[in-house]
Order: structure tokens, then C-alpha cells, then sequence
């Protein structure tokens, strides 16, 4: 009587692990496309918001970047892009609206760039 005892045991646990398996919302990643070329909308240094004049941040499909000559890879973690090359590494936030806030210090102290993604289609006039 051991033996199936066990067998109605074992039994029990695998319907239950079938169960559980096909039963739970299955978590699907979100792939986040912010490939693309963003525009600096504003600088902020020492406190001030400046107009900037800057190059632009260019986010390529392929996982690469340039920025000002700098070129290396970049990846989407939760909120953030992660730049880096062999040496360096850095993260810039990613806000509503098609932005990308990359805060480092400089010459002048904290420098906050805010980049801008232009989106216009054919035959649109507006811009997202």
C-alpha cells in the first residue's frame, strides 16, 4: 500500500506544478525601441538652463551610439540606457515624451543634457 500512496503523491504534485505553470500570467519583456536621433533640447549647468547647441545623440538599431565622436554600445534596462565603450560607462534616464536626460559632471560641475527624439512621418506636420 507504500508503493501508491507514493504514486497518488507524486501524482498530486505534478498536476499541481502543471497547474501552476499554465495558470500564472506568463510576464512577456517588453522590447523598448528608443533607436533613433535625438536633438539636445536643454542644458543645465551651475543651476541655469541654456539653450544647447550640442551634436546629437544618435541611438543606432544595431546597439551602437555617437555622441560627439564618442561611439561605443548602448543598452535599455528598466528606465535607463546605459552607454559605454571600452572604458567608459554611464546611464541616461529615459523620460515620457521621447527624451533622454543625461546627467555627468564637467568642467562647469553637474551638466544635466536633456536630448530630444523628433518623430515626423510623411505627410504630417506635427511632431512627437
Amino acid at each position: 500500500m507504500g508503493s501508491a500512496r507514493l504514486g497518488l503523491i507524486l501524482a498530486r504534485c505534478v498536476a499541481t506544478a502543471a497547474l501552476v505553470v499554465f495558470l500564472l500570467p506568463q510576464a512577456k519583456a517588453q522590447k523598448v525601441n528608443v533607436s533613433g536621433r535625438y536633438q539636445c533640447a536643454q542644458a543645465k549647468m551651475r543651476g541655469k538652463v541654456i539653450a544647447c547647441k550640442a551634436a546629437p545623440l544618435i541611438l543606432k538599431n544595431d546597439g551602437h551610439f555617437e555622441l560627439r565622436g564618442w561611439e561605443g554600445s548602448y543598452f535599455v534596462s528598466g528606465g535607463w540606457v546605459e552607454l559605454s565603450d571600452s572604458l567608459i560607462k554611464t546611464r541616461a534616464k529615459l523620460e515620457p515624451g521621447h527624451k533622454i536626460v543625461l546627467r555627468y559632471y564637467g568642467k562647469h560641475g553637474l551638466v544635466e543634457m536633456t536630448y530630444e527624439r523628433r518623430v515626423a512621418e510623411m505627410g504630417k506636420t506635427a511632431l512627437s
